[in-house]
């Protein structure tokens, strides 16, 4: 705890500005720390307040604008970890790596540092203002992207648009001015960026000091570009016209479809924009028709997970659901599952909302609130055209989970998805939307649950060794007969960061994934509505590979990282 007493100690405030930063304390509620209240009233900089602390911690105090971080320290930590962490290293040896950090306190941060570089961490204490610029500075952005944007922003400012005018006159005048070639441009190379760079969302989001432009790549945000405020009304009213959006209405979100040939692959972007503060923030996914990655093969399933689902796929009545957190991959498994069964003999339809990929053979419905068109009402009018397979989007009420498992046990096949975080959950969560056990039990063949985390990239991945004990404390299952060396040590991977993977370390994503199959054991403790953990335990014991052992054997046969697992399941 740092105290008044120790800035006096230093020289920096009298007894008599202590005891006013005191009586402020008091006055505020006495919930802020001495040492920034006396910040705030100027008795003290942020640079003594944070060199005292070090003091007291015994930690060492860096200027961070006096120092040069060594490279081969700087390529230890990615980017994204770097500013995740708010930490900086500075130089290292081959047993430990000295990293500035904001706040050097923080254990979780300091073993998470330790298992991505593999090296003792050094903690030394930092201003953290001066810490992020730093950290900006020497992660630096693409000099090329930097440079394609300030000459578009020339042209922008060439053109002659004028930017004097409010953001109300500048978004009424740029219908007439869509067509102006720099703003054509800059929404042009946001979209081609994206897509180059395989981003799954782009979002445009304006803030009081302009525009910022991040990527969602592999479920990961990534600041792709900081553009300056006079382009927050032309650019937002761009997206807006070439989406067939009302420019004039922006006290309301909007939500509509773009189509477009890049490269020359289909692609649509689901457009959906949100009234903030300083504009309008545009959120677009970007959907590419022709890439989807259909196939159980191609999601990362083990042998023993792949072959479970091959036979589900083969049922010919029953429930296979797929549960997981939004963007775990839940609808391309399903089309992967349906795919699986289409074998142009099978009449299979879909209710989706909405419709993200086409396939061929398959009847595909969207939802259509408005209309009427509910998952429930689709679902009873689907159950009228003879099908053989169903997929149902998502279970999201009474009415649409009952009639789904109604219709498996009428001698349909229906694929699912239900929000949870593992399969022993879903009977529970059923039952809590009023579904009858009866049914549950009867009605679902298997329960599978995912995640997506982050590859090691190919081109930059590294072996390094750490302690069996580090990934036990983390609660990784860790085998017993896992090779170790003689310094019970063992040999894991990671990604060094590269031009390919913008220094990321991480390429592309796989699935991790459990599978509990509904024996008759399971299926009566269900009918007794027994708890997640007793359901859980049995299906281990009945022998279910849980999400974290499918990790484990991901990461030691080097297809993902330790800090990836730990950000998608641990933390």
């Amino acid at each position: 705890m740092l105290t008044g007493e120790v800035f006096v100690q230093e020289g920096l405030i009298s007894p008599a500005q202590l005891q006013l930063a005191v009586s402020k304390q008091v006055e505020l509620g006495g919930h802020d720390p001495i040492a920034r209240v006396m910040v705030d009233m100027g008795l003290i900089t942020e640079k003594d307040r944070v060199r005292c602390m070090g003091k007291v911690w015994e930690i060492p105090f860096i200027e961070i604008d006096e120092v040069t971080p060594r490279e081969d320290a700087i390529e230890l930590l990615s980017p994204q970890l770097a500013k995740r962490f708010k930490a900086l290293p500075l130089g290292r040896d081959e047993f430990r790596v000295a990293v500035a950090m904001a706040n050097p306190l923080d254990v979780f941060v300091i073993d998470e540092l330790r298992l991505s570089t593999g090296l003792e961490v050094q903690p030394l204490i930092a201003v953290e203002e001066d810490l992020l610029k730093a950290i900006n500075l020497h992660y630096k952005t693409d000099v090329g992207q930097m440079e394609a944007i300030a000459g578009v922003m020339k042209d922008f400012d060439d053109f002659g648009i004028d930017l004097s005018a409010t953001p109300d006159d500048a978004e009424r005048g740029s219908e007439s001015e869509a067509d102006d070639a720099p703003i054509i441009r800059l929404a042009n190379m946001i979209i081609n960026q994206a897509v180059a760079d395989k981003a799954s969302d782009i979002h445009l989001e304006p803030r009081k000091e302009g525009l910022i432009v991040r990527f969602r790549i592999d479920g990961i945000m990534i600041e792709a570009m900081n553009l300056p405020k006079k382009v927050i009304a032309p650019l937002t009213s761009r997206f807006k016209i070439v989406a067939n959006m009302d420019i004039a209405e922006k006290r309301v979100p909007q939500d509509n479809r773009i189509s477009a040939v890049i490269g020359g692959k289909p692609y649509d972007f689901r457009v959906s924009t949100l009234p903030v503060v300083y504009g309008e923030k545009i959120v677009m996914r970007v959907l590419d028709k022709g890439g989807i990655n259909v196939g159980l093969t191609k999601l990362g399933f083990l042998p023993h997970n792949l072959k479970i689902l091959e036979d589900m796929a083969t049922r010919s009545y029953g429930i296979m659901l797929v549960t997981g957190p939004t963007g775990s991959g839940k609808s391309t498994t399903l089309y992967s599952l349906i795919n699986q069964t289409n074998d142009g003999l099978k009449n299979i339809i879909t209710i989706e909302d909405p419709v993200e990929y086409e396939l061929d053979n398959i009847n595909q419905c969207s939802v259509n609130v408005r209309a009427g068109m509910t998952f429930a009402a689709g679902l009873r009018a689907m159950l009228r055209q003879d099908p053989d397979v169903i997929m149902v989007g998502e279970m999201r009420d009474t009415e649409t989970a009952t009639i789904a498992m109604e219709a498996a046990l009428t001698g349909h096949l229906v694929f699912s998805t239900l929000h949870t975080n593992d399969a022993a959950s879903a009977p529970s969560r059923l039952m809590d939307m009023e579904v009858e056990p009866f049914l549950i039990s009867s009605a679902i063949n298997a329960v599978l649950a995912q995640r997506l985390v982050r590859k090691i990239c190919d081109h930059c991945k590294e072996s390094y060794t750490t302690s069996r004990e580090s990934l036990l404390r983390y609660g990784f299952p860790v085998p017993d007969d896992l090779g170790q060396d003689t310094n019970g040590e063992v040999t894991l991977f990671r990604g060094k960061g590269c031009e390919v993977c913008k220094q990321t370390g991480h390429k592309g994503r796989t699935g991790i994934h459990e599978v509990m199959v509904l024996s008759e054991e399971i299926r009566d403790l269900i009918l007794k509505r027994g708890s997640v953990h007793t359901i859980h335990k049995l299906a281990i014991e009945q022998g279910m590979k849980t999400m974290q052992m499918d990790a484990m054997s991901k990461i030691l046969t080097g297809v993902t990282s330790v800090d990836e697992v730990i950000r998608v399941i641990y933390a």
